[in-house]
């Protein structure tokens, strides 16, 4: 009998762990057994040292999932209702320029990090996107990646109690229709969507191929009149399965130092964050330009994928709370690495003290 490599060993070792997970909290009645089990179960195995290891282009693959719901919730009734975002909307930069403000300053002058990963450490967009951008400025990428992956983690974990012990929400919402239920012909465009989304938008070198692609294809297949549904209810909790998966495994290979300095960074600025959400909401709620809920999950910092599950499972207006989190990528992904040029923010040589 074949010998597994050591990738598919730990590939198998980290199913295993998430199915365990999976199972405690389904047993045990726990919120969001999809996310939140596989999530700390793998956390939790990674923190004490097991070797663990991600799906790789199978987690990719799982985002465009949702990529395609939230392109489905894009509709000629969401598009009439732009005017009335804009508003709103034209908050999401001012949001983010405070966060870069009040966010660089911390992690340079209260822990030390060099300028370029002060500088993307602090700025609200994508994981992937910052410790790209990070690496070609010369930040250090394994504190980028840290402290990133410690923001997703605490929103992900908080917002859902926000949600039930501060809104009043249940997050028992119907995610979907079973996969039977669905039109075969649309099953199979939004296969396609996914696909051609996906790898069409890396092709062209999309930022966040793997969910704006899809969104883009189905968006314009909802338009169109040719989509009226989300994708099936096992596909939303697989993409919470691995979605959460991803979470626990970012932390493989973490050190006391890395804890004490990049991932209690990555917690203390988590807090700072979560008073400016809470600020930026209430503005929005009091102004009457959002409910509690949407306003709430629009202004959270977390990963647009994290946020879209949140937003169906709480049976909240997806399409106004998806066009606030595209606005804030948007600005993050074009608006930071020109700021860095124009501040030049780069690395300065090894033994400068001010590097």
């Amino acid at each position: 009998m074949a010998k597994l490599s050591p990738a598919a060993t730990d590939r198998a070792r980290t199913l295993a762990l998430a199915f365990g997970g999976l199972a405690v909290f389904w047993v045990l009645g726990l919120p969001l057994p999809f996310l939140f089990g596989p999530m700390t179960a793998c956390l939790i195995a990674a923190l004490a040292g097991v070797r663990l290891k991600g799906m790789g282009q199978v987690s990719v693959g799982a985002r465009t999932i949702l990529g395609v719901a939230v392109g489905a919730s894009i509709t000629p009734a969401l598009i009439g209702q732009l005017p009335q975002m804009a508003i709103s909307v034209a908050l999401v930069p001012i949001y983010v320029v405070v966060i870069a403000a009040i966010g660089v300053p911390f992690f340079r002058k209260v822990y030390g990090f060099d300028w370029p990963t002060s500088w993307y450490a602090a700025m609200p967009g994508g994981l992937q996107d910052m410790v790209i951008f990070g690496q070609e400025a010369g930040a250090d990428v394994r504190a980028l990646s840290l402290i990133h992956a410690t923001r997703v983690l605490i929103i992900v974990t908080i917002a859902p109690a926000i949600l039930v012990y501060g809104f009043g929400q249940t997050l028992d919402i119907p995610i979907g229709q079973p996969a039977a239920e669905l039109p075969l012909a649309e099953l199979a465009l939004m296969v396609a969507a996914a696909l051609v989304g996906w790898k069409g938008g890396e092709r062209i070198g999309l930022f966040g191929a793997s969910i704006l692609g899809p969104m883009i294809v189905t968006a314009i297949l909802s338009l169109s009149d040719l989509i009226h549904v989300r994708p099936p209810a096992e596909a939303i909790l697989l993409a919470q399965f691995l979605i959460g998966i991803g979470i626990g495994v970012g932390y493989v290979g973490v050190t006391w130092h890395e804890l004490r300095r990049d991932v209690a960074a990555g917690l203390l600025f988590v807090l700072i964050l979560a008073a400016l959400a809470a600020i930026f909401t209430e503005i929005v709620v009091l102004a009457g330009l959002a409910g509690p809920v949407e306003g709430f999950l629009s202004f959270a910092p977390g990963g647009q994928a994290e946020m879209t599950v949140l937003a169906i499972v709480a049976g909240a207006d997806l399409g106004f709370i998806v066009v606030h989190h595209l606005t804030r990528i948007l600005f993050v992904i074009t608006g930071a690495p020109i700021a860095a040029r124009i501040f030049g923010v780069t690395a300065k040589p090894r033994g400068d003290p001010d590097a």
